[in-house]
């Protein structure tokens, strides 16, 4: 349990990255369903644009789950 609480972030992060290389190149990425939405918070003056997966934050929170369990 504790090991799969260990990957979300890693499978945050693996998923902000390839979702930006992907998205930002125009691409949906297929069945990947890469989508950008715009983050705004006026309070510090940030106005961007992110991209995101769902089907690839499950793939990539998997395999840092998977390669965790693999250093144990």
């Amino acid at each position: 349990m504790i090991t799969m609480l260990k990957a979300i972030p890693f499978g945050i992060f693996l998923t902000v990255l390839v979702a930006l290389f992907i998205g930002s190149g125009g691409s949906t990425g297929g069945m990947l369903n890469v989508f950008s939405f715009d983050v705004i918070v006026p309070e510090i003056g940030l106005d961007s644009t992110m991209y995101w997966s769902w089907a690839l934050f499950l793939a990539s929170t998997g395999l840092a789950f998977a390669i965790l369990l693999m250093m144990d």
